[in-house]
């Protein structure tokens, strides 16, 4: 039991960390950071606590390029061209807490995912692995020394050190943060944010099923969690925007008894007033407690949180015809983008995880992108199709992500209107 709650204090600290949902390691939508989080999350110092386990890395650790601080003219790996005008060997600090007791192993995986991109198209590029720990003021630290030997700097992962960067006079080098800053911290023009958001997923799915049923009431049901309430508001601002009406049902997340009793209501309520849909702000588990005694009549949406992983010989057949909003990387592996890339070559992740390693690859990518000086920018990526612009003052990027269908066990892509 002790060592079960020391993982759950680590698993709460980390999501604080990373600005993103309280809910287990293994529930999607943990790592997806909110653009307008709701509270302000503490700097989070180091300290004492078992040490987060290795994971094992995608593409072999000699790929990575690692030059000191202090050497800025180290020369360029043998059989590679500068990818800049004038052939000009790029640098990139690639910033990520590895040292922390919490955000290792995420980082660990963004990494991988940024490295087995970087062996594939980094020719021009050498790659510097900047390790850092759990306090935001260590990260500004080193991004600060990163900046002096670096021509990019990707990073930082968590939300209170990317807010310390926004913050500080040291972005001077375009610099690619992985995470959304807090609410109210100016972003300055040197820095661009590719974050996952599922606030942004929430209103992407606004839009989509407003697209797919004009003029519909929806019902839209939420958990007690501090992230399923975020993609609920977003959800529902959204509709509303649209000119659409809403209710918002918050089931419970007690005992059993407690959770039967919630749903049974739910469900009483879906029966006496017909909503023409329901939205659901729920992890796969509560989803497949809802829908389970729903049933299949009423249209059943969600972002990827309610993206169930497959597994073997377990169909969930009460979810069929669910529809969502899910990264590339997890809803269309034979995309041709997706495709070109490895995949993780460890044990078996958590969806939460492949959507870190999808962002280190598109994080790569966008790196070249602004690397070879191109002020816009529009990418097929392995987490959505990518817009963005850098230069003259302006950093804006956007990501648009593709609705899949749960069917038979599985989840496939449909055509959006």
């Amino acid at each position: 039991m002790l060592i079960k709650s020391l993982k759950g204090v680590l698993a709460a600290v980390a999501v604080t960390m990373l600005g993103a949902c309280s809910t287990p390691c293994d529930v999607s939508g943990r790592l997806c950071a909110p653009i307008d989080p709701n509270t302000r999350a503490p700097l989070a110092q180091p300290r004492a606590a078992p040490p987060v386990q290795p994971v094992e890395p995608a593409v072999p650790e000699a790929d990575v390029q690692t030059m000191p601080i202090d050497s800025p003219d180290s020369p360029a790996p043998e059989g590679q061209s500068g990818a800049v005008p004038g052939g000009k060997q790029v640098r990139v600090g690639l910033l990520l807490p590895l040292r922390s007791t919490t955000l290792a192993q995420p980082a660990d995986i963004l990494r991988a995912g940024f490295m087995a991109a970087h062996a594939r198209e980094g020719a021009g590029f050498t790659v510097e692995v900047i390790e850092t720990g759990d306090g935001a003021q260590e990260a500004l630290d080193a991004y600060a020394r990163a900046v002096q030997s670096n021509d990019i700097v990707v990073g930082p992962l968590s939300r209170p050190a990317v807010s310390a960067v926004a913050g500080s006079s040291a972005a001077r080098k375009p610099t690619i943060a992985l995470n959304h800053p807090d609410a109210g911290t100016v972003i300055p023009p040197n820095m661009l944010v590719i974050g996952l958001s599922i606030e942004d997923e929430a209103r992407q799915a606004a839009a989509w099923v407003s697209r797919e049923q004009p003029g519909a009431n929806a019902l839209i049901v939420s958990g007690p969690a501090a992230w399923q309430r975020r993609i609920a508001t977003a959800f529902a601002d959204e509709w509303a925007r649209l000119g659409h009406e809403s209710q918002l049902v918050e089931i419970s997340s007690g005992s059993g008894y407690e959770i039967e009793m919630s749903i049974g209501k739910l469900n009483s309520k879906v029966q006496n007033e017909a909503p023409n849909l329901i939205f659901a702000a729920l992890d796969p588990f509560q989803t497949r407690q809802v829908r389970g005694v729903i049933g299949a009549n009423v249209p059943f949406y969600g972002a990827s949180s309610v993206n169930p992983r497959a597994v073997a010989g377990d169909t969930l057949p009460e979810l069929d015809g669910m529809r969502m909003l899910d990264l590339p990387w997890v809803v269309q592996r034979d995309n041709a983008t997706v495709m070109a890339y490895p995949r993780w070559a460890g044990a078996e992740l958590g969806l939460d995880m492949e959507r870190l390693y999808a962002l280190g690859i598109d994080a790569f990518r966008v790196t070249r992108e602004i690397a070879q000086g191109r002020t816009a920018f529009e990418l097929d990526g392995v987490t959505g199709k990518l817009k963005g612009s850098f230069g003259n003052g302006n950093a804006q990027f956007t990501r648009t992500i593709p609705a899949a269908v749960y069917q038979a066990g599985a989840t496939r892509p449909i055509l959006t209107q």
